[in-house]
């Protein structure tokens, strides 16, 4: 008996190492690929874990409300955001993704994805990034300070770097077109969702 367990306790260690480093690999991948792993998994397991992660990122973005819609196509791309109870909900304000409104704005190294809020006074509610490849992103977008500044700032201000919006250096073309992006963004929720309909005319 001393003998087999001597002979099995390298098997062991072994399978323990493996188990271990299968699941470092595992969370790498759900982490780096998120939703196209959520996208092979059945439908409902799937759906609810993008489902309950896109609820968090609205969320954060529009953090009085108690409840968001699914995602309106028209007039605009755009999430509605709700407060009260169900049954007794009332439009607080609007979120979009600014990838889906201002599709063509490129940072240094491609698109800087998202998410704005709106509330029904035309104020910024909170800016989101979730998703960017710039070189210098880390110390541009990504820090929290950079869409804390967003929140509250009317759509009708200049939205000028340098000016109202902090500028950062050697991220100018990073800065200059997140800034961009979300002051076209909630424009164009503005416009489109709080105009009154008479003067689309």
């Amino acid at each position: 008996m001393k003998l087999l367990t001597s002979q099995s306790s390298p098997y062991r260690r072994w399978i323990a190492h493996a188990i271990g480093i299968g699941v470092v690999g595992l969370v790498f991948v759900l982490t780096a690929y998120r939703d196209k792993v959520t996208a092979m998994l059945p439908f409902g397991i799937g759906q609810g874990i993008l489902d309950r992660a896109l609820d968090d990122q609205l969320k954060k973005v529009f953090p009085n409300a108690t409840a968001f819609s699914a995602k309106q196509t028209s007039p605009v791309p755009h999430f509605i955001a709700y407060t009260g109870v169900p049954g007794f909900r009332m439009i607080a304000g609007y979120v979009a993704w600014t990838t889906d409104l201002e599709p063509l704005e490129r940072g240094y190294d491609g698109p800087i994805k998202m998410l704005v809020g709106l509330d029904m006074n035309a104020k910024i509610t909170g800016v989101l990034v979730t998703e960017h490849h710039e070189p210098y992103g880390y110390f541009s977008v990504e820090p929290p300070r950079f869409a804390q500044q967003f929140k509250g700032k009317d759509i009708r201000d200049p939205f000028k770097v340098g000016a109202d919006v902090d500028a950062v250096s050697r991220a100018s073309i990073t800065i200059n077109s997140s800034t961009r992006a979300i002051r076209n963004s909630a424009r164009r929720v503005a416009r489109a969702l709080l105009t009154p309909p008479e003067i689309h005319k």
